[in-house]
Protein backbone atom coordinates (compact mmCIF):
# COMPACT_ATOMS: atom_id res chain seq x y z
CA UNK A 1 0.00 0.00 0.00
CA UNK A 2 2.77 2.41 1.03
CA UNK A 3 4.60 1.83 -2.30
CA UNK A 4 1.22 2.81 -3.73
CA UNK A 5 1.06 5.69 -2.11
CA UNK A 6 4.66 6.55 -3.61
CA UNK A 7 3.70 6.57 -6.74
CA UNK A 8 0.90 9.47 -5.96
CA UNK A 9 3.20 12.48 -5.05
CA UNK A 10 0.05 14.43 -5.59
CA UNK A 11 -1.97 12.35 -3.06
CA UNK A 12 0.86 12.73 -0.44
CA UNK A 13 0.94 16.66 -1.03
CA UNK A 14 -3.27 17.17 -0.88
CA UNK A 15 -2.56 14.87 2.45
CA UNK A 16 -0.29 17.07 4.17
CA UNK A 17 -1.71 20.08 2.92
CA UNK A 18 -4.98 19.06 4.72
CA UNK A 19 -3.27 17.81 7.75
CA UNK A 20 -1.56 21.46 8.14
CA UNK A 21 -5.08 23.04 7.85
CA UNK A 22 -6.46 21.34 11.17
CA UNK A 23 -3.12 20.73 12.74
CA UNK A 24 -1.08 23.81 11.30
CA UNK A 25 2.86 24.42 10.94
CA UNK A 26 4.77 24.17 13.71
CA UNK A 27 8.36 25.94 11.93
CA UNK A 28 5.45 28.65 11.03
CA UNK A 29 4.12 28.43 14.74
CA UNK A 30 7.82 28.73 15.86
CA UNK A 31 8.74 31.59 13.63
CA UNK A 32 5.88 33.44 14.51
CA UNK A 33 6.46 32.81 18.21
CA UNK A 34 9.58 33.83 18.31
CA UNK A 35 9.15 37.30 15.80
CA UNK A 36 6.61 38.10 18.37
CA UNK A 37 8.93 37.50 21.48
CA UNK A 38 11.58 39.65 19.48
CA UNK A 39 8.93 42.62 18.69
CA UNK A 40 7.23 42.56 22.84
CA UNK A 41 11.61 42.32 23.85
CA UNK A 42 12.49 45.54 21.93
CA UNK A 43 8.79 47.35 22.89
CA UNK A 44 9.83 46.62 26.23
CA UNK A 45 13.76 47.98 25.97
CA UNK A 46 12.74 50.72 24.27
CA UNK A 47 10.61 51.76 27.22
CA UNK A 48 14.03 51.92 29.49
CA UNK A 49 15.71 54.30 27.10
CA UNK A 50 15.18 57.55 27.10
CA UNK A 51 18.23 60.09 26.31
CA UNK A 52 15.75 63.28 27.61
CA UNK A 53 15.71 62.14 31.33
CA UNK A 54 15.57 64.73 33.76
CA UNK A 55 16.65 64.70 37.21
CA UNK A 56 13.17 64.62 38.08
CA UNK A 57 12.51 61.08 36.67
CA UNK A 58 15.75 59.64 37.63
CA UNK A 59 14.64 60.54 41.57
CA UNK A 60 11.27 58.74 40.75
CA UNK A 61 13.03 55.80 38.97
CA UNK A 62 14.90 55.30 42.39
CA UNK A 63 12.22 55.82 44.59
CA UNK A 64 9.67 53.14 42.47
CA UNK A 65 12.48 50.60 43.24
CA UNK A 66 12.04 50.95 47.43
CA UNK A 67 9.48 49.46 48.15
CA UNK A 68 9.99 46.15 47.92
CA UNK A 69 13.65 45.82 49.04
CA UNK A 70 12.44 48.15 52.22
CA UNK A 71 9.74 44.93 52.96
CA UNK A 72 12.14 42.37 52.39
CA UNK A 73 14.82 44.11 54.65
CA UNK A 74 12.00 45.09 57.26
CA UNK A 75 10.66 41.34 57.45
CA UNK A 76 14.45 40.03 57.24
CA UNK A 77 14.78 42.70 60.38
CA UNK A 78 11.82 42.18 62.22
CA UNK A 79 12.79 38.53 62.85
CA UNK A 80 16.16 39.68 64.10
CA UNK A 81 14.47 41.87 66.79
CA UNK A 82 12.24 38.82 67.88
CA UNK A 83 15.57 37.13 68.30
CA UNK A 84 17.07 39.52 70.38
CA UNK A 85 14.43 40.96 72.35
CA UNK A 86 11.55 39.07 72.27
CA UNK A 87 9.49 40.18 75.28
CA UNK A 88 9.74 44.08 73.66
CA UNK A 89 8.46 41.98 70.26
CA UNK A 90 5.32 40.19 71.88
CA UNK A 91 4.93 43.91 72.86
CA UNK A 92 4.75 45.50 69.81
CA UNK A 93 2.88 42.64 68.30
CA UNK A 94 -0.09 42.85 70.56
CA UNK A 95 -0.01 46.22 70.12
CA UNK A 96 -0.75 45.61 66.38
CA UNK A 97 -4.02 43.87 67.30
CA UNK A 98 -5.58 47.23 68.21
CA UNK A 99 -4.99 48.73 64.64
CA UNK A 100 -8.64 48.95 63.05
CA UNK A 101 -9.46 46.46 60.48
CA UNK A 102 -9.44 49.32 57.54
CA UNK A 103 -6.36 50.67 58.50
CA UNK A 104 -5.40 47.02 57.81
CA UNK A 105 -7.26 46.52 54.50
CA UNK A 106 -5.63 50.75 53.37
CA UNK A 107 -1.94 48.73 54.32
CA UNK A 108 -2.80 45.93 52.49
CA UNK A 109 -3.70 47.24 49.38
CA UNK A 110 -0.50 49.74 49.17
CA UNK A 111 1.44 46.32 49.70
CA UNK A 112 -0.58 44.39 47.22
CA UNK A 113 -0.03 47.39 44.61
CA UNK A 114 3.52 47.73 45.02
CA UNK A 115 3.76 43.87 44.70
CA UNK A 116 1.23 43.46 41.56
CA UNK A 117 -1.76 42.47 43.22
CA UNK A 118 -5.24 43.56 43.44
CA UNK A 119 -7.25 44.29 47.26
CA UNK A 120 -10.82 42.49 47.42
CA UNK A 121 -12.31 44.78 49.58
CA UNK A 122 -15.32 43.31 49.08
CA UNK A 123 -14.86 40.71 50.35
CA UNK A 124 -13.78 42.26 53.90
CA UNK A 125 -16.10 43.44 56.99
CA UNK A 126 -14.92 46.63 57.55
CA UNK A 127 -15.19 47.20 61.79
CA UNK A 128 -13.33 48.62 64.58
CA UNK A 129 -11.75 47.49 67.72
CA UNK A 130 -14.15 46.48 70.52
CA UNK A 131 -13.65 48.50 73.67
CA UNK A 132 -13.25 44.45 75.21
CA UNK A 133 -10.77 44.14 72.02
CA UNK A 134 -8.71 47.40 73.62
CA UNK A 135 -8.76 46.02 77.55
CA UNK A 136 -7.87 42.19 76.35
CA UNK A 137 -4.75 43.80 74.57
CA UNK A 138 -3.59 45.92 77.50
CA UNK A 139 -4.19 42.95 79.46
CA UNK A 140 -1.88 41.02 77.39
CA UNK A 141 0.78 43.48 77.27
CA UNK A 142 0.42 44.22 81.07
CA UNK A 143 1.10 40.06 81.12
CA UNK A 144 3.91 40.05 78.92
CA UNK A 145 5.67 43.32 80.71
CA UNK A 146 5.36 40.95 83.45
CA UNK A 147 8.01 38.37 82.22
CA UNK A 148 10.60 40.47 81.67
CA UNK A 149 13.77 38.97 83.75
CA UNK A 150 14.85 42.48 85.08
CA UNK A 151 13.45 45.80 84.93
CA UNK A 152 15.36 48.37 83.00
CA UNK A 153 17.97 49.89 85.24
CA UNK A 154 17.78 53.54 86.40
CA UNK A 155 19.18 55.63 83.71
CA UNK A 156 19.95 58.48 86.15
CA UNK A 157 21.69 56.31 89.09
CA UNK A 158 25.56 54.72 87.39
CA UNK A 159 25.84 51.72 88.97
CA UNK A 160 29.35 52.10 91.25
CA UNK A 161 32.44 50.73 89.16
CA UNK A 162 34.30 48.36 91.97
CA UNK A 163 37.72 49.06 89.92
CA UNK A 164 37.80 53.14 89.62
CA UNK A 165 36.84 53.22 92.70
CA UNK A 166 40.03 51.15 94.00
CA UNK A 167 42.10 52.81 91.34
CA UNK A 168 40.96 56.08 93.14
CA UNK A 169 41.48 54.81 97.18
CA UNK A 170 45.08 53.90 95.65
CA UNK A 171 45.56 57.44 94.40
CA UNK A 172 44.50 58.90 97.33
CA UNK A 173 47.14 57.01 99.64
Amino acid sequence: MLRKLAKAPGLVGAAADLGRVFVGDKAAREAQASANYSEVMAQFGAEFVRADRSGFDIVMDGINRVPRPLLTFATIGLFAYAMIDPIGFAVRMQGLTTVPDPLWYILGSIVAFYFGARELHYRRKMRAPSPEDVTETVAAIREIEALRPDPEPDKAAPRPNAALERWRTARAS
